[in-house]
């Protein structure tokens, strides 16, 4: 099992033509759409534009970027460049207004998370998407680890009966933050930046739906982040009048063994199943005593993903549908806590 599970992530990727991409903007998770690209023998990596020139500059001289001819101004790139699908990884401020660019041009989309900082700006990408019929993903990977899928798989199964409460967890060292995260007009709030990792992974490993959310959220010492918060709580109701909770923080200490702490507990009706890196996966039911699942499903790409269901026509394993609604939740979760209210989803 491990050793096909070994070579399947390394499996070459043939797709029916050639695809011209380009990435504006460096910011986070960059590594989903470059590291797969040695796998994609048609997909070409033309161009790239970040507000750092260094860092573009960096990204074109680098491993996957031999030839990839770097912009100082993202108009021009998407002006002088005959692109098929473009990623758009630059600070949230500013990615509503790239992507409906970018979908004006009827160009494919892979864009980093939050879509958009605002309700409004993200009703106008939903607008544009839907006018121009292109397709459009958001990088929110975690659903495509072998840990979440053995979780899902647990639920759709059975094994645990109906899922009533969820616990949920996402807790980062602090490193050095860039000066747009620590501004609300260009971070958004840290709700929608991480939390919508954890809001995905609860709607879709549980099978449920999240229908109404108050949050909590501030910033606890650490004055050079400003407006940045450090430290959030949101508590959901389940469409079957269960509840979720999730807390985030970033106050994992840097003496911690890896950067993050993601943990997914999921409780039903019939047993409990669990992820935390500490312990891996484990299940306990009513018929079996507590276990730990080692035989995992291996980890996918998004990014494969989505170029297997555009150019092979393959089911989506991240649906549109999906990437709105968590949009649409961690956006209301986020103004629950500014305007001291529970919010309806």
């Amino acid at each position: 099992m491990a050793l096909a599970s070994q070579a399947a992530a390394h499996e070459i990727v043939r797709l029916p033509k050639k695809v011209r991409l380009a990435i504006i903007g460096l910011e986070g998770h960059t590594s989903e759409i470059l590291d797969p690209l040695d796998r994609l023998p048609e997909v070409e990596l033309a161009a790239v534009w970040d507000r750092d020139p260094k860092v573009a500059h960096d990204l074109s001289t680098g491993k996957n970027g031999r030839g990839v001819r770097a912009y100082s101004d993202w108009h021009e790139l998407l002006d002088h460049e005959k692109l098929d699908i473009v990623g758009i990884c630059g600070t949230n401020g500013e990615r509503a207004e790239i992507i409906l660019e970018c979908a004006g041009r009827k160009l494919h989309i892979v864009a980093e998370k939050p879509l958009a900082t605002t309700a409004a700006d993200l009703d106008r990408v939903k607008h544009a998407v839907a006018e121009t019929g292109i397709r459009l993903t958001m990088l929110i990977s975690m659903r495509f680890e072998g840990v979440y899928r053995a979780l899902q798989q647990i639920m759709a199964a059975g094994e645990i009966g109906e899922v009533a409460q969820i616990s949920a967890q996402k807790s980062y060292k602090l490193g050095e933050r860039a000066e747009w995260m620590r501004n609300r007009s260009t971070f958004g709030g840290t709700i929608p930046y991480i939390a919508i990792h954890m809001v995905d992974l609860i709607r879709w490993t549980s099978g449920r739906e999240l229908v109404e959310a108050v949050s909590f959220q501030g910033r606890v010492g650490f004055p050079h982040l400003r407006e940045m918060e450090n430290t959030t709580a949101t508590i959901f109701r389940l469409d079957n009048q269960g509840t979720a909770a999730l807390h985030m923080d970033y106050l994992r200490p840097d003496t911690a063994p890896t950067w993050g702490d993601d943990r997914l507990r999921l409780a039903g009706t019939r047993g409990v199943a669990e992820y935390q890196p500490a312990t891996g996966v484990t299940l306990v039911t009513a018929n079996q005593s507590p276990r730990q699942i080692r035989d995992l499903p291996p980890d996918g790409s998004l990014f494969l993903d989505f170029l297997s269901s555009v150019y092979l026509g393959k089911p989506a394993g991240l649906e549109l549908r999906d990437i709105y609604r968590v949009n649409e939740i961690v956006l209301a979760a986020r103004d629950s806590a500014d305007q001291h209210r529970f919010m309806r989803l």
